[in-house]
């Protein structure tokens, strides 16, 4: 063995801010070509229910018709011109994020499946050792009931995956998703 000792490991951030927020992208369907407009505000909380105002959070999503902008989707020529399908976002000091963009449609799921509507998040922040990855839901549709991701979650447990409507701003229904990261309500995570 050398004489240089291993590298401790560092866990993520805080360098949000400064490096990769200098160019975040909240509004992923600008045109609002893609479907049903929607914003989706939220909060990411410690353990203690303390605001964490340096996270930051990554949104990937099919357009209102399930089709997802990557090559691997096969229909991406379809996805409207002016959707991204994907955001980052940083928390203000105030703890909250904001997106703008479309209700999702439908997408294929694992043997023949269909998956509800959702947003996938991946939430970065300092005290992490890597990446949480979880799901936004929406209320009251039908397809929940048959999600297979959200199917093997316990059912006391699915209500940290469901948005909650706040009302309608410009033409677009607001959505409130909050992400606690542990302790009592924490959100459910997926190892992926």
């Amino acid at each position: 063995m050398s004489g240089r000792p291993q590298t401790p490991s560092q866990t993520i951030g805080p360098f949000f801010h400064d490096a990769l927020m200098r160019y975040g992208v909240d509004q992923i369907d600008p045109d609002a070509e893609a479907g049903a407009p929607i914003v989706v505000v939220g909060s990411v909380l410690d353990g203690a229910g303390d605001i964490v105002s340096d996270a930051m959070v990554e949104v990937w999503q099919a357009d209102g018709s399930g089709r997802y902008r990557h090559p691997a989707d096969g229909r991406v020529g379809d996805v409207p011109s002016s959707f991204i399908g994907f955001g980052r976002v940083a928390s203000t000091d105030e703890g909250t994020f904001r997106v703008s963009t479309a209700m999702p449609g439908t997408v294929p799921g694992p043997n023949g499946s269909i998956q509800a509507p959702h947003l996938s998040l991946q939430i970065f922040a300092r005290g992490l050792l890597d990446r949480l990855c979880t799901r936004i839901y929406f209320p009251d549709l039908a397809e929940n009931a048959a999600d297979p991701v959200l199917g093997q979650v316990p059912e006391e447990r699915r209500d940290t995956l469901i948005a909650r409507p706040e009302g309608q701003e410009d033409g677009a229904s607001i959505y409130r998703f909050d992400v606690v990261l542990q302790g009592e309500g924490e959100t459910v995570f997926f190892d992926v």
